[in-house]
C-alpha cells in the first residue's frame, strides 16, 4: 500500500478516536480492521485492486457528468441489447432458462454523492447477458448534504410503483451499492417494499454504520454512523420480510470501517453473502465477480426456501409485544 493510502487510514482512525463517540467500538477493534484491509491490500490481488479502483476512479470521473442525466426508462425493444456471441455456452442458455429472471426489471441505486455512471459497466454487462429492464436511479447530489435515508427510501418506493405501472411487472430486483443499498433496504424492511422487491443486492453497504461517517457532519451522515437511531431502528426485531437479501463486502473496503459492518446480520431476514478480499469501495460495481453474484442472485431469485411470508401489508412490521415479554 502506498504511504498516501496508509496515512488516510491513520487519519481516519485518529479523527474517530477524537471524537469518543465509538459505542462499542474500541481502538483496538479498528486496528484489528485496518491490519485486515492492509493484508489485503498487500496480496497480489489487493495490489490488482488498488490498480483497479484507481482505474475506475479515472473512468468515473469522466463518466459522471452523463450519469447526471436521468435515464428514461425504456420498455419497448428491451431485449436489443442482447448479445450471447462473447459468452459461454451455460451462460448463452439465462433467456431460454430463466425467462422469467429476465424479464424482471432491475433497478439500480447508488451511492453517497454518486449518480447512475456507478453502474455504467454492471448495466450492460447485465443486458448482454439478457437481462431486459436494467434501469439506474438517479437522487439528488445535494442528498449528502441534506438528504434522508427514510425519505429517500419513500421516492425509492414511488420510482418502483411507476416502474411495475410502466413494464407490467409485478416485483422488480435491486441492486443498491453504498448509501443506495441502505435506502433499498429501509423501502424493503420497514416500508413494506418486500411485497414489491424480490431480490435486494447490497454492494458496500454500511449495514451497521461506518466510523467514516465522522468526518462529515451532516443530518445524512449521522444516520450511517454506528448505533445512529436509523441504524437502530433497522436492527429492531420485525416479522419476515418475502426479500431475499444478498450481501457483496470487501475486506479492502475503504469506505466501510470497519469493513465487517458491510455485513447484515438480522433474524428476521434471508441473506445470502459474499465476501471479496481485495476490491475497493468504488470499484465493486465493476468488479467480475460482482457480477457474477448479481447474476446468479437474481437467475435463482425463484427459489422455494425462504422463511414464513407475513399476511399483506402486516410484512416487516415490529411484532406484538404479549404477555410483557418482547
Amino acid at each position: 500500500m502506498s504511504d498516501t493510502g496508509r496515512s488516510w487510514m491513520t487519519r481516519l482512525t485518529d479523527a474517530v478516536l477524537d471524537r469518543a463517540v465509538w459505542g462499542a467500538h474500541t481502538a483496538r477493534d479498528v486496528a484489528e480492521e485496518v491490519k485486515v484491509a492492509l493484508r489485503a491490500m498487500a496480496t497480489p490481488g489487493g495490489m490488482r485492486g488498488v490498480a483497479m479502483e484507481t482505474a475506475w476512479l479515472t473512468a468515473h470521473a469522466v463518466l459522471y457528468p452523463w450519469g447526471a442525466i436521468t435515464e428514461q426508462l425504456r420498455t419497448d425493444g428491451q431485449f436489443r441489447h442482447y448479445r450471447t456471441d462473447g459468452l459461454p455456452p451455460r451462460q448463452r442458455g439465462l433467456m431460454v432458462s430463466a425467462m422469467d429472471a429476465a424479464g424482471t426489471p432491475i433497478v439500480l441505486v447508488h451511492g453517497i454523492g454518486d449518480n447512475r455512471s456507478a453502474f455504467a459497466v454492471l448495466s450492460g454487462a447485465l443486458r448482454r447477458r439478457g437481462f431486459g429492464v436494467v434501469h439506474a436511479v438517479n437522487y439528488s447530489v445535494l442528498t449528502a448534504l441534506t438528504g434522508d435515508v427514510r425519505r429517500s427510501a419513500a421516492l425509492l418506493g414511488a420510482h418502483i410503483e411507476r416502474i411495475c405501472e410502466q413494464t407490467g411487472a409485478d416485483q422488480v430486483h435491486v441492486v443498491g451499492h453504498s448509501l443506495g443499498g441502505l435506502i433499498a433496504r429501509y423501502y424493503v424492511q420497514r416500508l413494506h417494499g418486500d411485497s414489491r422487491v424480490r431480490t435486494l443486492v447490497t454492494l458496500g453497504t454500511p449495514h451497521s454504520g461506518t466510523l467514516a461517517a465522522y468526518l462529515l457532519p451532516t443530518p445524512l451522515t449521522k444516520q450511517l454512523r454506528p448505533g445512529s437511531e436509523l441504524l437502530s431502528e433497522l436492527a429492531e426485531p420485525c416479522r419476515p420480510c418475502r426479500t431475499r437479501f444478498v450481501v457483496v463486502w470487501s475486506e479492502m473496503d475503504q469506505i466501510i470501517i470497519p469493513q465487517r459492518n458491510a455485513r447484515l446480520e438480522h433474524s428476521s431476514l434471508l441473506v445470502e453473502e459474499h465476501q471479496i478480499r481485495d476490491s475497493g469501495h468504488l470499484s465493486l460495481p465493476v468488479d467480475t465477480r460482482t457480477l457474477h453474484v448479481v447474476a446468479t442472485a437474481i437467475t435463482r431469485s425463484d427459489d422455494s426456501v425462504g422463511h414464513p411470508i407475513a399476511a399483506g401489508g402486516e410484512a416487516c412490521r415490529p411484532p406484538e409485544v404479549t404477555d410483557g415479554h418482547s
